[in-house]
């Protein structure tokens, strides 16, 4: 029987309550059972004036607001608005009758270029967030996953000046030259003189769109300017550190500067799983120096195809030399600054060598092999690649860090930034780890109410 919807309802007068119109385990009641946020006033009192003025805003509203933009991924701020206006489980949680007006699209930004753009006010809601997921026991930090995802910035591609860049010296320069001297004197030799010439300088793409941005090559087809969004998170999803940097900055540096940002907090991991990228020498020296297991990648060996690769030439730690497959030995010659050390075969063995042709093809018939100071700790993480519980903790992330890292891009618009500068764009990303983290939480503990 065809049935026809009648229209006259729309007239209708009816009492209702806005508390019976929100279903009970509506996403946002959960989220208002589990987070607090009366200790926003605490942080922004000294941005208002107290004893004059125009009434303000309520800021736990404005932070509502936001927070109701990330959870559910809408786009903008005033599309938010225009949610808010319509949605009854928006305005319940605001705190606002089916009659109350909803703050103008504006407010938000022009509070946050007045207050809130030292972006504390958004750190201190991150780490509450975390807190109070430590309370409940749901997160793991005896392993932990460390990744990065690019941004796309809001800047045409094809608008930029060039500007000569001076690299900055490397974090662990001074440690490496350690090493580096450390090994000479053992060796019998004189430690290198500190080196005064001046740093290089590299001519780079500068976007004149947004100039925090950083111009990212992935490829032939992908060249565009972006961010990086740095991230951390446990074996439960849970991302505990992140930060942004440009996109040209490559993800091998970042590793220290997190893991010393937990381990400030007091949270160093039984173990570490990171990919490709930020396996090379440094990290791994670094990470087995923190007593941390070192959970990386099998790599490629790169060279040409049919040659024979370092991995071809045995090392002899005792006599600190190489054995090529033929058996002749290549001794160590010296160690430069980048902390390499260069070992070279003997051309009157190598003249008539039957394995010639697949080793070098160098005029003088010298193979060289170059190793790098703190290689003895890679070949442990190579090492340990093969152990079970290793190869396990590894597979977890594509549960854990790369699924938020889905989950931010295809939920709550993480593939591209509408905003400029770097600090607006750490404001967007810390947002959007606030909305995933507080997700999970409301999820995971209900409605039961929490008194931290």
């Amino acid at each position: 029987m065809l049935s026809r919807q009648n229209t006259d309802n729309r007239n209708t007068f009816e009492i209702v309550s806005l508390e019976e119109m929100v279903p009970a385990d509506h996403l946002l009641r959960k989220v208002d059972a589990v987070l607090d946020l009366d200790f926003v006033y605490d942080i922004v009192t000294e941005k208002y004036t107290l004893d004059n003025g125009r009434p303000s805003i309520d800021p736990v509203v404005l932070v509502k607001i936001v927070l109701i933009q990330k959870l559910f991924g809408i786009r903008s701020m005033r599309q938010t608005i225009r949610e808010i206006e319509t949605n009854m489980a928006y305005r319940w949680y605001l705190g606002l009758g089916f009659a109350d007006r909803v703050p103008h699209f504006s407010t938000f930004g022009k509070n946050y270029t007045r207050r809130f753009s030292d972006n504390i006010l958004f750190e201190a809601i991150f780490a509450r967030i975390i807190d109070l997921a430590m309370v409940h026991g749901l997160i793991d930090t005896s392993h932990l996953y460390i990744d990065s995802t690019h941004i796309k910035a809001n800047a045409n591609r094809n608008r930029y000046t060039h500007a000569d860049h001076v690299q900055t010296a490397r974090a662990y320069q001074a440690a490496l030259d350690a090493e580096i001297n450390r090994q000479r004197v053992q060796d019998g030799k004189k430690p290198m003189p500190p080196n005064d010439s001046p740093l290089p300088v590299r001519r780079r793409k500068v976007s004149t769109t947004d100039p925090d941005a950083g111009y990212y090559v992935k490829g032939e087809r992908e060249r565009q300017f972006a961010y990086s969004w740095h991230a951390c998170c446990d074996a439960n999803g849970f991302i505990i550190d992140h930060h942004v940097t440009p996109g040209n900055i490559h993800d091998s540096t970042q590793l220290p500067v997190m893991v010393d940002r937990l381990e400030a907090r007091g949270i160093l991991p039984l173990t570490l799983a990171v990919d490709a990228g930020y396996k090379t020498p440094h990290n791994a020296h670094f990470l087995l120096s923190k007593t941390i297991v070192p959970c990386m990648p099998y790599t490629r060996p790169h060279g040409v195809q049919g040659m024979f690769t370092t991995r071809d030439f045995l090392y002899d730690a005792h006599y600190d030399q190489y054995i090529c497959p033929n058996d002749a030995v290549l001794t160590y010659r010296r160690t430069d600054r980048e902390g390499k050390k260069l070992y070279m075969s003997d051309p009157a063995q190598c003249w008539d060598c039957p394995l010639l042709a697949q080793c070098t093809t160098s005029r003088t018939h010298v193979r060289q092999i170059q190793r790098h100071v703190w290689q003895d700790d890679l070949d442990i993480v190579e090492d340990l690649r093969h152990v079970d519980t290793i190869k396990q903790q590894y597979q977890m992330r594509s549960q854990t860090i790369e699924r938020r890292f889905g989950d931010a891009k295809e939920q709550h618009g993480m593939r591209w930034t509408k905003y400029r500068g770097i600090g607006k764009v750490t404001m967007d990303a810390m947002l959007v780890g606030v909305a995933l983290n507080l997700k999970k939480l409301a999820t995971w503990v209900g409605s039961a109410p929490i008194h931290a």
